[in-house]
């Protein structure tokens, strides 16, 4: 019996994701201070990066029959920098939280590391179990962040984190399920696992693999918080802390469309996923008008977000670039949300009401700034350039494959999702309606009655970055396309 020679080369960067979590787990035992334990994790996730990138045409690992289960590319590459840049970027936004010991900083950046290192691994999976077991791994650490909250003496104690975690745990182990019976459907019909070697089944078989590849998407779809798989997302999202719904908004969600981006590409699933899409990307708006929390509805957003990615992966393969450059686009956006939300909140906060943001960006006019560039890029208008090439794509590949019904759905409901997205962006040059056009100076009441508070610096200096990234996109996108491609 031949043993199968490994390529190090190829895995060096899930070395050194896995790698950061170990030195994190270390660092937290044998120190216990909180800046060497985060500083232990930040480097990590740069040394990720940087890994993905110099690994970048290695040859594939761990194959046989045709297939390899660990294969190096440009998206896999490109996707593994991202989730090391998301979990870089949650980390900064929740280090003031870890301050005052809302969280334990080595359990909290333990988990944080393990859930990059299955982004990762999903980044590079060749295989369907592979794929799975990286969701996995980027997810399970979740549902104990979402409930990883440590209460002051006398601050009053919620069920709200406990509550997110539970559901997000039980309707996780649900789609896994869902997903691993559709791979057993499909092997049983077909004997591959590879994604290379996907494709039809053979006659007896067909009935038995459209069910598998049906499943299959339906449990991935999970992920994604896909209508009508998606009512777990909205009360998870706002009863974890801020910055770990971020992450379940951005690298979770990037993680299943990658997941789904590899299946649809390959397995004839194709009314499925109109159906998702469609549902998605209209009950999400339409519910989103609703809202009057902010993290509720940057959920809501987030999942006709969704909708428009699955709408892309309807047409398989041609418009698997268009999904991820989307998906790309949309977690950076995101991403800067989120981080303006954590800034205008008190560390360890909630996200509060959308009425609590009356008047922000007179107090913090760069935070304004950054919020309305978020909002404008996910609502697909200038200046948000990169939300606006990634509709574009999205609604070209529709076009190009003569399915123009699809892309004016997409077109509808993106005109749907101005109503919230302005009347966010309103709101925050808004005074609030307790201070009447009576007072003398309104602006000056309301920044006695809310005063702006101090932005830590980690948070500033990750939503510059953030910002800058979604500029470079917006008047460069080729470079994400052709990287992706």
């Amino acid at each position: 019996m031949s043993s199968q020679a490994v390529g190090h080369i190829a895995l060096i960067p899930l070395y050194v994701a896995a790698g950061t979590a170990i030195l994190t787990l270390l660092a937290d035992l044998f120190t216990g201070r909180r800046a060497v334990i985060a500083g232990v994790t930040l480097l990590g996730t740069l040394a990720t990066a940087v890994g993905a990138l110099l690994t970048n045409g290695a040859d594939p690992t761990f194959c046989a029959a045709g297939g390899c289960s660990w294969i190096p590319s440009g998206a896999a590459a490109t996707t593994a920098v991202l989730f090391a840049g998301l979990t870089a970027g949650v980390l900064a936004f929740s280090l003031p939280a870890l301050r005052l010991g809302v969280a334990p900083a080595g359990e909290f950046c333990f988990l944080l590391a393990c859930s990059m290192t299955g982004g990762v691994t999903v980044a590079y999976a060749g295989d369907l179990i592979t794929l799975i077991v990286g969701l996995e791994t980027l997810t399970l650490p979740l549902y104990v962040l979402a409930g990883l909250r440590r209460f002051a003496p006398g601050e009053r104690v919620s069920a709200a984190p406990a509550a997110a975690s539970v559901t997000f745990f039980l309707i996780s182990v649900v789609s896994t399920a869902i997903a691993l019976l559709g791979v057993a459907l499909n092997y049983a019909a077909t004997g591959a696992v590879h994604l290379a070697l996907l494709g039809p089944a053979p006659a007896p078989f067909a009935p038995i693999a459209g069910v598998g590849a049906a499943l299959l998407v339906i449990g991935l779809a999970f992920k994604v918080a896909a209508v009508p798989l998606h009512a777990w997302a909205p009360a998870t999202y706002d009863g974890a802390p801020v910055p770990v719904a971020a992450y379940l908004s951005t690298a979770s969600k990037l993680g299943g469309v990658l997941a789904l981006a590899a299946v649809v590409s390959r397995l004839d699933t194709r009314a499925v996923v109109i159906v998702l899409a469609i549902l998605t990307m209209t009950i999400g708006n339409l519910v989103a008008l609703r809202q009057s929390r902010m993290v509720r509805l940057l959920a809501w957003s987030s999942i006709a977000q969704a909708g428009y990615i699955l709408a892309a992966l309807a047409l398989g393969e041609p418009g698997v670039v268009a999904a991820l450059a989307y998906a790309a686009f949309f977690v950076v956006l995101e991403l800067i949300a989120f981080g303006v939300v954590v800034a205008l909140r008190r560390p360890g906060a909630d996200g509060g009401a959308i009425d609590d943001y009356r008047g922000a960006a007179r107090r913090s006019p760069w935070l304004g700034a950054a919020l309305v560039l978020a909002l404008a890029g996910l609502a697909g208008l200038p200046p948000g350039l990169a939300g606006l090439f990634a509709k574009l794509s999205v609604v070209d590949a529709l076009v190009d494959a003569n399915w123009t019904w699809l892309a004016g759905i997409v077109v509808l409901n993106a005109v749907i999702a101005l109503a919230y997205y302005v009347r966010v962006s309103a709101a925050l040059y808004t005074l609030p309606a307790r201070i009447g056009l009576s007072v003398a100076d309104p602006a000056l009441v309301n920044a006695a009655v809310n005063p702006r508070l101090p932005v830590p610096r980690p948070v500033a200096v990750t939503l510059v970055a953030a910002v800058a990234v979604a500029v470079a996109l917006g008047f460069a996108p080729q470079l994400l396309f052709d990287a992706l491609s």
